[in-house]
């Protein structure tokens, strides 16, 4: 059997090799190793033998522990027969092979793969079951089960070290969604395998304190040693080879296991401050066995991470002597910083800045730590860390490393008396212009050359950072910082330039204006004062004389005004002068109009026909006409030159600062009707409120930019939907977006959403007007295209006349992919009830024939039941499928 099998596979592999590159080696099997036993060892002598050796162990753990099927179809666990065993004794040797290299296991082996394999040699090794290791005497056990016990425990506190630290984790890719139950299953059992080992820590400890104390050598398994215990198995007898394995030194061996228990007592000082001592001990003995030992064939450790534990530990347990002649500068430094000599740390940074001796990350977590200190309450700390990031800023500069945002943090200085006189000692060491030290800040082009025009460079500096600063702070909505420092540079301006004077009366507006809006975009329903909205009118009607003006302030002031409702002011008080000359005013003044207007009859509405064509023109190309080289006139549409008033880029950021629904409604209106007309598509429509108010025809069609129209669209009802996801319009147009783009599941699940938000999740009827008859054949559609024909019978039922076509052509379509007689609770149509029973006896599907026939004979179904107990039944029906139907696509 196992020939025939081996043939069949070998052939599969040859013919997977056949037509690649003559170059690519033949990979070797698991199963082949089973075949000849002296395979193994031929194929981990190899440099880069493929499988590596842990994969090999992968995989032999893998074969060996798969679950079995008994002839009753029931999951057995893995038989425990010669094939799994010498599956488990293979994988045992190529552990051997890696001498038992604790580092290379943990690198190549899942934790609940290594906790199988250690257990196997557990097992192998003798050590009796059921008895605790810490009770189990070492000194008495042969040489390969104490070591056994060791190599286990070893494992298990250094597993509980490593799973301490944190760990990015790796977010499977789409081709990768199979494997998610896999990773949940793995990370179960990893999580399981902790606590025991956190549970058995103390124990762990007890058995490897033991081991330091004994003095002989230790032998640990070999490939041949775990052959003769294969062999000795089999004859069924004892075997007395313990001492035959691979010999380490009784130095090797407690140098290693000093160094884990170092790491485990490190890792517990952080909840008890003693185990530092208890780790510096050992971390002590450590390095003396290092440096005794010759070579070190079995020690794996890493000697850089030993001398950061080591000065970590002495810093920690305050084991430093500032007169000691082997004291380094991180034991100098932590002595200072306990006897609170901070200004010796600091020269100490700034000597090292020369010499370069600390690591870059020590010093920075010496800066921590001071800041730390400061975040307790520790103000008076705050110029130690201010010169200690500006050392190690020196540092980063000298070694040409990025400077640390900490230091960047801090020329994001926010108090303006600090700028202040930190400009003035700036210009006492360099005469120079200060402003351009850092590249972020910027001011507006409009404001430059004014500002660069004034004649005292303090001055000038102060001016050009304090504007800079404060429209960083606008940008981040820190607010309060933005108005001190706005504040600052009015009192300053105030006293030399009345022109600067308004620019910062205007940024101070703008500044008031985004403020109110972040509050209102925050929930905030506070109507802006009084005072800031004649602020904002008198903005807007402002003329002064070559005052640099941002075209932002104006469009943000127009937004501010629409959206809180200043309706009356935009159609009846703006100077007519402005509605000419600015975009924004002229367009805020039509949005304006055409909402108080929308209730009124129909011929009222001529400011809908003039928003209507001044939008069309902002989406609308200049077309030229040119002759080809054939002779023949062709047209150029250039995109970049605009009809309009605004160009199309500049209309949509200004449409982004508008938040109120009525204007957004109308906008969306406009929008969706212009679609229509430029798609031409009158089957596959978008709907929206108020469509009747625009035109319904174009006389230039042609010169409408169609995709930049259809874009909008989309950006313009995403955008209202970020503002109110429970907007039932909104919804309805956005799943028809869907709808006419065939993004069936998206669509469907936004026309349920639109029939959630307007029922209290479909406790209540949806109204009809949301529900139209339109809507609901579209969501029988969407159900149709996605296979789902048994929601299409049940949503047939709730048009106003039953489609019953429809429904009996979905319901004999024979690969529903929806849970069919799961909804036949649904149905309250005795038709269509009674053709479901006919189709399951034609095909002679029982069971689901029973489940129709059960339904039909309700009660309440009953067709001469008073008409308002069929109502209610149909009603009772209706909600819980459109629940049911939430349930699925939310």
């Amino acid at each position: 059997m196992n020939n025939g099998r081996m043939s069949s596979e070998t052939v599969d592999r040859v013919g997977a090799v056949v037509g690649s590159r003559p170059s690519t080696p033949l990979q070797t099997s698991w199963f082949e190793f089973l075949l000849d036993s002296s395979l193994l060892e031929k194929h981990l002598q190899k440099s880069n033998s493929d499988p590596a050796p842990v994969q090999l162990i992968v995989q032999f753990l893998e074969q060996a522990s798969k679950p079995s099927v008994n002839e009753q179809n029931q999951v057995q666990p893995p038989p425990d027969n010669r094939r799994n065993r010498t599956l488990k004794l293979l994988a045992l040797e190529v552990a051997a092979h890696m001498k038992w290299d604790l580092d290379a296991l943990e690198k190549g082996l899942t934790i609940p793969v290594l906790n199988m394999l250690l257990n196997e040699l557990l097992c192998v090794s003798k050590v009796p079951p059921g008895v605790k290791h810490v009770d189990l005497e070492l000194s008495t056990l042969p040489p390969t089960t104490a070591m056994a016990v060791i190599i286990y425990n070893r494992w298990a506190i250094r597993t509980i070290v490593l799973s301490s630290f944190p760990e990015k984790q790796t977010k499977p890719g789409p081709h990768q969604m199979n494997m998610l139950s896999i990773v949940q299953q793995e990370k179960e059992m990893t999580d399981n395998i902790l606590t025991v080992l956190k549970e058995q820590a103390t124990d762990s400890i007890s058995v490897l304190e033991g081991a330091v104390q004994l003095k002989k050598d230790f032998y640990v398994h070999t490939l041949r040693t775990l052959d003769l215990l294969a062999a000795d198995a089999a004859a069924n007898g004892e075997t007395e080879s313990s001492t035959a394995g691979l010999r380490i030194s009784a130095d090797e061996l407690h140098c290693q296991v000093h160094y884990d228990l170092g790491g485990i007592f490190f890792q517990q000082g952080c909840t008890d401050q003693t185990a530092y001592k208890k780790a510096r001990d050992h971390f002590r003995q450590t390095k003396e066995l290092l440096t005794k030992l010759d070579s070190t064939v079995h020690v794996h450790l890493d000697e850089k991470r030993l001398a950061g534990y080591w000065n970590a530990c002495r810093a920690l347990t305050e084991d430093c002597d500032p007169s000691d002649s082997q004291n380094t500068p991180y034991n100098q430094i932590n002595s200072l910083i306990r006897a609170q000599s901070y200004q010796a740390v600091i020269e100490l940074f700034v000597k090292d800045n020369v010499c370069r001796s600390l690591p870059n990350n020590f010093r920075r977590s010496v800066l921590r730590e001071f800041l730390y200190k400061v975040q307790q309450g520790e103000s008076s700390l705050d110029e130690v860390c201010y010169k200690l990031c500006v050392c190690n800023a020196v540092r980063d500069a000298l070694e040409g490393e990025v400077l640390s945002v900490r230091f960047q943090q801090l020329i994001l200085l926010l108090e303006p008396r600090r700028i202040r006189q930190i400009l003035l000692e700036l210009h006492g060491m360099a005469e120079r212009p200060f402003w351009r030290v850092n590249r972020k800040w910027e001011v507006p082009p409009d404001y430059v050359n004014v500002i660069l025009s004034i004649k005292d460079n303090l001055t000038k500096d102060l001016v050009y950072i304090l504007m800079a600063k404060g429209l960083h702070c606008i940008s981040i909505k820190d607010f309060a910082h933005a108005r001190q420092l706005f504040s600052a540079c009015l009192e300053l301006v105030t006293e030399f330039s009345p022109k600067l004077r308004q620019v910062m009366l205007n940024e101070m507006l703008l500044l008031e204006v985004r403020a109110h809006e972040a509050m209102a975009a925050e929930g905030s329903k506070e109507r802006p004062p009084p005072d800031l909205v004649s602020r904002v009118r008198g903005y807007l009607e402002m003329r002064i004389h070559d005052l640099p003006l941002r075209q932002v302030v104006g469009e943000e002031c127009v937004a501010f005004l629409l959206n809180w409702r200043e309706n009356d002011y935009l159609t009846l008080q703006v100077p007519p002068s402005l509605v000419m000359n600015n975009p924004y005013i002229k367009l805020g003044q039509l949005l304006a109009s055409t909402c108080k207007e929308l209730p009124g009859p129909k011929e009222c509405r001529r400011t809908a026909k003039e928003l209507w064509e001044i939008v069309v023109q902002i989406c609308s190309v200049s077309i030229q006409h040119k002759r080809n080289n054939d002779g023949r006139v062709g047209l150029i549409k250039h995109r970049e030159s605009s009809m309009g008033i605004l160009y199309r880029s500049k209309f949509i950021t200004f449409i982004k600062k508008l938040r109120e629904p009525l204007v957004l409604t109308t906008l969306i209106s406009l929008f969706v009707r212009l679609n229509s007309i430029v798609r031409d598509d009158i089957v596959n429509e978008v709907t929206a409120e108020h469509l009747t108010i625009w035109p319904s025809t174009l006389p230039t069609i042609q010169a409408v930019d169609v995709e930049a129209v259809a874009v909008t669209v989309k950006e313009l009802v995403s955008y209202a939907l970020t503002l109110n996801p429970n907007n039932q319009s909104w919804l309805i147009t956005q799943a028809d977006i869907y709808f006419v783009t065939n993004q069936y599941s998206a669509a469907l699940n936004l026309y349920l959403q639109a029939g959630a938000v307007c029922s209290d999740f479909f406790t209540k009827a949806v109204p009809p007007d949301v529900y139209s008859d339109q809507v609901l054949k579209r969501m029988i559609k969407c159900c149709s295209m996605m296979n789902c024909h048994t929601q299409v019978a049940v949503l047939c039922q709730f048009l106003r006349e039953v489609d019953y076509m429809t429904a009996f052509k979905a319901l004999q379509e024979q690969n529903s992919h929806d849970a069919m007689d799961s909804f036949y609770d649904y149905i309250w149509d005795v038709t269509i009830l009674e053709y479901l029973t006919h189709i399951h006896h034609k095909r002679g599907e029982t069971e689901k024939r029973q489940i129709a026939i059960k339904a039909i004979g309700q009660t309440e179904l009953n067709t001469s039941n008073p008409e308002e107990v069929l109502q209610l039944a149909a009603q009772k029906r209706k909600k819980r499928f459109l629940q049911a139907m939430a349930k699925l696509y939310f």
